[in-house]
Parts: C-alpha cells; sequence; structure tokens
C-alpha cells in the first residue's frame, strides 16, 4: 500500500481491521516463511536475515528461529546431498566449495564443519 501512496493512517486502519479479523498475524507469517525457507534447504542464518528484511519483530525471530538446535544439521545434510549427491568432499577444494555453497545457503561454520567433518578432506 505504500508502494501505491496511501496515506499511513489509512494503512494502519486496513492493519487493525485484519488484525481484528484474524487475517493478518505476524506470528502465523513466520511460521509459513520459515517452513518453506526450511524446504528450500535455507539455513537459519539466512532465513532469520530474511525475516529482519520483512520487518519481523525479533523477539518473534528469536521465538522460531534457534541457531544452535540440533535440527539444523540434518537439514544442512540433506541440502548438501541434494546439491552434491551422497559422496563427501575427496580433497580441500570441493570441501571449499561445498563449505561457500552451505555458507551461502544460511548455515553457521560450526554446522557445516561438523557436517564435512565426515569427509576427512
Amino acid at each position: 500500500m505504500l508502494a501505491r501512496e496511501y496515506p499511513e493512517t489509512v494503512i494502519d486502519d486496513v492493519l487493525v481491521e485484519l488484525r481484528q479479523r484474524g487475517l493478518q498475524s505476524d506470528r502465523r507469517f513466520t511460521e509459513s516463511f520459515i517452513h518453506v525457507r526450511e524446504q528450500r534447504g535455507c539455513g537459519p542464518l539466512r532465513i532469520r536475515a530474511e525475516l529482519r528484511e520483512r520487518g519481523v519483530a525479533v523477539e518473534l525471530i528469536d521465538e522460531f528461529v534457534d541457531v544452535n538446535a540440533l535440527s539444523w544439521g540434518e537439514r544442512l545434510a540433506v541440502a548438501r546431498r541434494k546439491r552434491f549427491g551422497n559422496d563427501y568432499p575427496r580433497d580441500y577444494r570441493e570441501r571449499a566449495r561445498q563449505a561457500r555453497f552451505l555458507q551461502r545457503r544460511g548455515f553457521t561454520t560450526e554446522q557445516i564443519r561438523d557436517e564435512l567433518k565426515a569427509s576427512g578432506a
């Protein structure tokens, strides 16, 4: 509505009406957004950043995205296998390539290290 130059008072009134009718919920948006991004193979750092870009309150992000949750390791493994197959990297160059990919996806250095540690490269 801002892009179409509606006055802020009109926007505020519409948002209040939508919240009262249960049609607008930051909590529901956050849950849905996280679910979609997880399914696309995104990690916690990227999801947190994208939620902040969309104006979601930090408290709400903290409630739903725990960077240290054990489940991120499983999601990272799935994203790595989907992109690179079941084989772990055999040399430093391939390990670095996979690590860069996973960093762009938003996984932490520690999560990446734990996943690639099994390779021995």
